[in-house]
């Protein structure tokens, strides 16, 4: 059986599915290295890019050994 790829790597994440402030984690998108903020909390959902000081979508190398 080949091996699934997985496209996206959790980073961080925090939170409880049990208290209200929900789940969060940051993604990051192994091809491109854009870093995704996710938020899940009761039926709902939300996922945005992370943006820097500037308003720059925050991008980790993808050659950084921290997403491997």
């Amino acid at each position: 059986m080949a091996k699934k790829y997985e496209r996206f790597i959790v980073r961080e994440a925090g939170g409880s599915i049990l208290k209200d402030s929900g789940v969060q984690m940051i993604l990051v998108d192994k091809e491109t290295g854009v870093n995704y903020l996710m938020v899940k909390s009761g039926y709902g959902a939300g996922l945005t890019p992370l943006l820097d000081a500037d308003g720059k979508v925050i991008v980790t190398p993808v050659n950084n050994a921290d997403i491997e």
